[in-house]
């Protein structure tokens, strides 16, 4: 399979030629055909899938064939929608490079940048919109931004979208586009809200899953430590410095936690840097240009602030913390094993953290089978806690909360 067997025109060939790609991912074999033929689209896939270049490609084919109005104006006529700022980043880029040879102007708008450069970027006339929820409901308050042209609507990480509660400003947003659109959306996990949006949002659309349904990849070698929750960091200060891994991705689930981590691991000789919502764009900005130039030694992320991210063959993936929703794991390990690369995806669970890897094994469909690491077993001497009952999840989560926040957990009413 070649991408010209796809449909694209010549000029996307040399743009995707130059980009070094020499055959489509799956995802790009089905999704890009679909679009072509003007049919919306569900499509599920992994992160680092090529699922940008799916849809990408062919709305670029679309605009860059129609001829614009005879006053010269430009209008928006593609809308992408990603839930992060880093994933507009990334997906504006993308768009950028396919389309360098065509006449065709993106702008990127999300928050946490200036919105007066943003006005100024939509006054001169733009072809294509890639915005996060929030900056795109500013501007439209501010009548700097014109929806009412839009052919082409794109939803990328629309699951991550739900999770962050973006969907009164999609409400907002669509209430303002053309009923008479091409609508595509992309996601790394199915369940019942996605398909209750796409029922909203598509007409008659495609189902396309290259993968089975809320899997990791393939490509990642998933390996779980027992530890006790005070050895955490010791244990993957120790795994780095021993096994000489660089460019290693820590996933923590509180702010608070990032920071702390971060900052113990840099006593202990590795160049730490974390990234989470309280950082501002600039300095999530220059921590992440270090850790790809591999100034920075090991990131610390919140799972906000890692959305998006794309790092060219990164290895390594720590769950310093479990998350609290199994699908997270899902794109947390997704960072790494992209593009058809591999990837190590280390998990460091506790003993009051197995309810959450049980979760996790049941979204999976599979076993993680813990192991211990000579030096770092767990304490069996402690005091084992009883698993909390399946019918109190909610106070699960909440005394799970209070501990990653070093509160004392509050106690159950008998």
């Amino acid at each position: 399979m070649s991408f010209a067997s796809l449909g694209l025109n010549q000029t996307l060939l040399d743009a995707v030629a130059e980009q070094g790609y020499n055959a489509p991912t799956p995802i790009q074999t089905e999704a890009i055909p679909a679009i072509l033929e003007g049919l919306d689209v569900m499509a599920g896939a992994q992160t680092g899938t090529g699922k940008t270049a799916a849809f990408a490609l062919p709305i670029l084919q679309f605009l860059s064939a129609q001829t614009r109005d005879s006053s010269g104006k430009i209008s928006v006529r593609a809308l992408i929608l990603t839930p992060t700022r880093e994933l507009a980043q990334q997906v504006h880029a993308s768009v950028v490079k396919y389309g360098a040879q065509t006449d065709l102007r993106a702008a990127l708008v999300y928050g946490g940048a200036s919105i007066n450069t943003q006005i100024e970027s939509l006054k001169a006339g733009v072809d294509i919109v890639v915005a996060t929820p929030g900056r795109l409901i500013d501007l439209m308050y501010k009548r700097a931004v014109d929806l009412s042209q839009v052919e082409y609507m794109v939803f990328d990480e629309a699951d991550r979208m739900l999770d962050m509660g973006f969907m009164d400003e999609i409400q907002r947003i669509l209430k303002v586009l053309p009923s008479t659109r091409q609508t595509l959306l992309f996601s790394a996990t199915f369940d019942d809200e996605i398909f209750k949006l796409s029922k909203a949002l598509l007409k008659t659309p495609k189902l396309i899953e290259v993968d089975a349904r809320n899997t990791a990849s393939i490509q990642v070698e998933q390996r779980v430590y027992a530890v006790d929750e005070d050895r955490k960091r010791e244990l993957i200060s120790y795994l780095i410095g021993s096994q000489n891994w660089q460019q290693v991705l820590i996933f923590t689930r509180t702010k608070l936690g990032a920071d702390a981590l971060a900052k113990e691991m840099c006593k202990d000789g590795l160049k730490t840097q974390a990234i989470h919502g309280d950082k501002s764009q600039g300095a999530r900005e220059r921590a992440l240009e270090e850790f790809r130039e591999g100034k920075t030694r090991v990131l610390v992320a919140t799972d906000l602030a890692a959305r998006g991210l794309d790092i060219e063959e990164l290895k390594y993936v720590v769950n310093y913390e479990l998350p609290f929703k199994a699908e997270d794991y899902i794109h947390r390990i997704g960072r790494t094993g992209r593009a058809g690369g591999t990837g190590l995806a280390i998990s460091l669970v506790c003993e009051d953290e197995n309810y959450l890897l049980q979760e996790v094994e049941t979204k999976l469909e599979t076993q993680l089978p813990q192991q211990w690491l000579p030096g770092f077993e767990p304490d069996l001497t402690r005091e084992v806690k009883k698993a909390p009952r399946r019918n109190s999840r909610g106070a699960q989560k909440q005394r799970a909360r209070e501990r990653a926040l070093g509160k004392k957990p509050t106690k159950r009413r008998r």
